[in-house]
C-alpha cells in the first residue's frame, strides 16, 4: 500500500503528491513570466509536463493553485523559537516576521498570492481557513495573552498583508510594522515564563 501525503484536496500517493509539488512550482514560474492576469491552468500544466486535465484534478482554478502555493510556504515554515526572556510583543511580532516574509522577494508572486486569497471560491476559502489557523497559532503559541489582544494583532497582521499586496507597504517593512504594532496591542511590562 502506498505512503500518502497531505495535498490540495484530498490524500494523496506519493506519485500523485510529485505532480501536486511540480504542479505548484510551475506555478511560481509562471507567475514570475506571465504575473496573475496571464497565469492559467493549462499554461502551469503544460510547464509541470502534465496533462492539462492532470492538472484541474489537483486545482479547480489559477485561485486555487495560488493559494496552495502560498499555503505550502506556510506550512513549510520552522515553528516559531520564542526569544528567551522576550515580552508577549516580543514573541508575538517575531511568530509573524516570517510568514510576513513569505513572497517577500518576488513581487509578482507576492501579487498573484492576494489576487488569490480574495476569491470567493470552495477551495479557496478552505486553504484560507488552514492559513488562518496556522496563523493563529502561530501567535497564540508565541503568546498568552488575551483572546482580544490576538484577535486585534491578527487583524494588523491581515491589514498590513493587504496593504503589502496592493503595494502600499513593503513586505520587507513588515516586520518592523509588526514589532511596533504588537508593541501597541500587548503589554510588555509582564513578565515572561
Amino acid at each position: 500500500m502506498p505512503r500518502t501525503t497531505e495535498a490540495p484536496r484530498t490524500r494523496l500517493s506519493d506519485r500523485q503528491a510529485e505532480t501536486v509539488r511540480r504542479l505548484t512550482e510551475a506555478a511560481v514560474e509562471e507567475v514570475a513570466e506571465h504575473r496573475y492576469e496571464g497565469l492559467t491552468v493549462r499554461g502551469v500544466a503544460k510547464r509541470a509536463g502534465v496533462a492539462p486535465a492532470t492538472a484541474y484534478t489537483y486545482f479547480a482554478s489559477k485561485n486555487h493553485l495560488l493559494a496552495e502555493v502560498f499555503w505550502r510556504r506556510l506550512r513549510d515554515l520552522p515553528e516559531p523559537d520564542p526569544l528567551p526572556g522576550g515580552s508577549p510583543a516580543d514573541r508575538a511580532a517575531e511568530a509573524l516576521s516570517a510568514v510576513a516574509l513569505l513572497v517577500a522577494d518576488d513581487p509578482a508572486l507576492s501579487a498573484a498570492c492576494t489576487t488569490a486569497m480574495l476569491a470567493d471560491e470552495p477551495n479557496v476559502l478552505r486553504l484560507r481557513a488552514r492559513i488562518g489557523l496556522r496563523v493563529h497559532e502561530r501567535i497564540s503559541g508565541a503568546t498568552d495573552a488575551s483572546p482580544a489582544a490576538l484577535q486585534a494583532f491578527e487583524l494588523a497582521f491581515y491589514g498590513a498583508l493587504v496593504q503589502a499586496g496592493m503595494g502600499h507597504l513593503s513586505y520587507r517593512d513588515l516586520p518592523g510594522l509588526l514589532a511596533t504594532t504588537a508593541g501597541t496591542i500587548f503589554p510588555r511590562t509582564e513578565e515572561c515564563p
